[in-house]
């Protein structure tokens, strides 16, 4: 869909979840954006209960969605706009909902035979297992990586490196969900690889940006605290690795049936081999985010990226 100057465009932030203060960066910077390209833009804090009337009040046309986890990534805010005829950026309803679910991601990409560590799943009945820790260990050793299924920016996630840990990160895990990945730990390098579905359909995978945390790992603090994280871009590695990441990333990209822009977390192993771990539906676009860095590296500017994005809108 095509969309003029003078359609008003509301950019949807905030919303009730953990990452809602990273949402709210990430709806100015684009709201910012679009009123320089020469968009009439209508800021709209997320209330679930009143977004219907928010919506009607601020006269927009199509929705830029801006909001990270809770409503914004799960397919609930994709939902109420498609009951409501608005179109909005970003993936469908189910695409969103595949996508925000870490279970159900890694369902399909074991099915699909996209590459991914391997992983199990437990729910609200496993939690009081005594033994639970130490059947973890039995299976993966350590470390181990332990998520909360449905939520973003790395709240929740633990690498567990004795058994203890493990309990800690158990017990964290549940306290974010009812739904707990536990996923085999992969030593190397952390990359990410940006892309965006063109108007045409085709797939544009912009470079890929290797992650050079300086903590431990890529936690909610490295990705949002300014020097907590250095982006290297374009990655220095092997054009062979290079291509592999790309097509493995636009693999989980249509298996998913992601649209607009989207962003995989990868990891190279020590042997070399290439894994998808998650797809992004609704990725950061702060000033320390992955999206606009890797943009940046193909040419296209922050304003011209979210004018990008806006022209994929759908219904």
């Amino acid at each position: 869909m095509t969309f003029r100057k003078s359609s008003t465009v509301a950019v949807v932030m905030g919303g009730p979840s953990e990452e809602s203060e990273i949402s709210l960066s990430t709806g100015k910077a684009i709201a910012a954006a679009l009123r320089e390209k020469g968009y009439e833009v209508a800021e709209i804090r997320l209330n679930p209960r009143d977004f219907s009337e928010q919506l009607k009040a601020s006269g927009a046309e199509v929705v830029f969605v801006a909001v990270h986890g809770l409503y914004g990534e799960d397919g609930r805010l994709q939902s109420a706009l498609e009951m409501m005829g608005v179109p909005y950026t970003g993936s469908n309803v189910l695409s969103s909902a595949l996508c925000m679910n870490k279970i159900a991601t890694k369902r399909v990409f074991l099915g699909s035979g996209v590459p991914t560590p391997e992983a199990d799943f437990y729910y609200d009945k496993d939690k009081d297992d005594p033994d639970l820790a130490a059947k973890v260990v039995a299976k993966y050793s350590l470390p181990v990586v332990i998520k909360p299924a449905s939520q973003g920016s790395s709240i929740g996630v633990t690498i567990a490196k004795t058994e203890a840990e493990v309990e800690n990160a158990l017990r964290t895990a549940f306290s974010y969900d009812k739904e707990v990945l536990v996923e085999r730990y992969i030593a190397g390098q952390e990359t990410s690889v940006c892309m965006m579905r063109e108007t045409d359909g085709s797939v544009t995978v912009w470079p890929v940006v290797l992650v050079k945390p300086r903590a431990e790992f890529y936690d909610f603090t490295s990705k949002y605290s300014v020097g907590g994280v250095v982006h290297v871009v374009p990655a220095p590695l092997p054009e062979v690795t290079l291509r592999e990441l790309a097509d493995i990333s636009v693999r989980a990209f249509d298996v998913l049936g992601c649209d607009g822009v989207a962003r995989t977390d990868c990891m190279i192993g020590a042997d070399g081999k290439c894994y998808v771990l998650e797809m992004n539906t609704v990725p950061g676009m702060t000033p320390t985010s992955l999206v606009p860095d890797a943009a940046r590296a193909a040419g296209i500017s922050f304003g011209d990226l979210c004018e990008k994005i806006l022209q994929t809108a759908h219904a």
